[in-house]
């Protein structure tokens, strides 16, 4: 940790304690999003994207009032929801009027919804990559309202035989993507409209870790190598699907891809959501580096001994493969670690460091979730920090009663 690095750690742990200070009521976790460097992450994610439309991904926020505030910016528009029911009930609170399903649904209850809702059918484009998807809705249905449809094509590389990228869709010749398209074409109650094709192995990989260089060389090859292959297969598939559809979309990219994806002249918007908090994941990009924006504070419980002290809950480890790489990061004040024997626990958490010996019992260590939005999973209201004050308490997707 660079000394700079060190100070503004700092700095930030004095801001968020002081700005919490005033409140009587601090659950464990204390959740904050700091909407100085939220707005920051913003602009900047519109300078990448080089006027291409970001749609912004409600999973790595969750927060609705943030969903919102991401659209106020210039460059944004629309939602890419995660789930149906999910995109049903920000139509119904007004949050927006264009929403993508990120992932095809098999939820029959909400497909019948869809189905018997034209005003909502008219805004939210579901996701397929299989027939039998299509042949569900059809049987979900209970009204008469036309559906729109998006094809979700692979976007991993294949490399001698290797697939490198995430497992989504096996959308991935041409061919594939073309019968899929023509069987949505002569089925009645559908519309195909759009296609997505999200590079996972691109947006979501840090590429500059300052403590594996040489597996961030591999990455920045994979990289590169992926962008070429997408931009031939995106091309090809564009030609072959022109006479099938009139497309209005091709969604693709992240927020690690952004300057790549809206470079491919297939590509008409993006996708973006992580880059405006800034989880640890998204630490060590070469392409960018935003601040992070949103913490959660735990309170010191114990001094068991020397130099370690013990904070209460911090066990929101990150979903994904099991690694150090998925646990939360202690961020202010600079210097804490977890243990090597105990790390993030579901009840007591024990950081060691430097910071430990000057803590009292009751003070706040503020931490930040290895990936976005999974930390308003775990919380029902989060504060909103503006300059050095709190400016609002809103609620995330579970405060609001909603659990998608």
């Amino acid at each position: 940790m660079t000394p700079d690095l060190q100070v503004e750690r700092n700095r930030l742990w004095a801001r968020l304690d002081r700005a919490v200070s005033a409140l009587t009521d601090r659950p464990t976790p204390i959740a904050v999003v700091d909407l100085d460097a939220f707005d920051a992450n913003a602009d900047d994610l519109a300078r990448r994207a080089s006027g291409t439309p970001i749609r912004v991904a409600s999973k790595s926020l969750r927060v609705p009032a943030l969903i919102e505030r991401a659209l106020a910016h210039p460059g944004f528009a629309g939602v890419l929801a995660f789930t149906l029911r999910e995109a049903l009930w920000l139509h119904a609170e007004g949050v927006s009027d264009d929403l993508l399903v990120a992932y095809p649904s098999v939820d029959r209850a909400a497909l019948a919804r869809l189905t018997r809702d034209p005003a909502a059918a008219a805004c939210i484009t579901v996701m397929v990559d299989d027939v039998a998807h299509l042949d569900l809705l059809d049987a979900s249905r209970t009204g008469d309202a036309e559906v729109r449809v998006a094809l979700d094509v692979d976007a991993a590389l294949r490399l001698a035989g290797a697939h490198v990228g995430p497992r989504r869709s096996p959308l991935h010749d041409v061919d594939d993507v073309v019968a899929l398209a023509r069987t949505v074409a002569a089925r009645r109650g559908v519309r195909l409209v759009g296609v997505m094709s999200y590079e996972g192995q691109v947006a979501g990989l840090p590429d500059s870790l300052p403590t594996q260089r040489a597996r961030s060389a591999v990455v920045r090859r994979i990289k590169s190598a992926s962008v070429r292959q997408l931009a031939r297969r995106r091309s090809a598939i564009a030609e072959a699907l022109a006479p099938v559809a009139d497309l209005e979309f091709w969604n693709a990219g992240g927020s690690g891809s952004l300057e790549t994806s809206a470079a491919d002249g297939a590509v008409t918007e993006l996708a973006a959501g992580s880059g405006l908090l800034v989880p640890g994941l998204f630490d060590h990009y070469r392409a960018f580096s935003p601040r992070p924006a949103a913490f959660f504070g735990l309170p010191v419980t114990r001094r068991p001994s020397e130099g370690v002290v013990t904070v209460h809950g911090g066990g929101l480890v990150a979903s994904g493969p099991p690694g150090a790489d998925r646990a939360p990061l202690p961020w202010a004040p600079a210097g804490l670690t977890l243990t090597a024997t105990e790390g993030a626990g579901e009840v007591q958490t024990p950081l060691t460091g430097h910071p430990a010996s000057s803590l009292a019992i009751g003070d706040l260590v503020w931490f930040r979730h290895a990936k976005s939005g999974e930390l308003f999973e775990h919380v029902r209201t989060t504060h909103l920090l503006s300059g050095d004050s709190l400016v609002g308490e809103v609620p995330s997707y579970r405060g609001a009663g909603q659990a998608f």
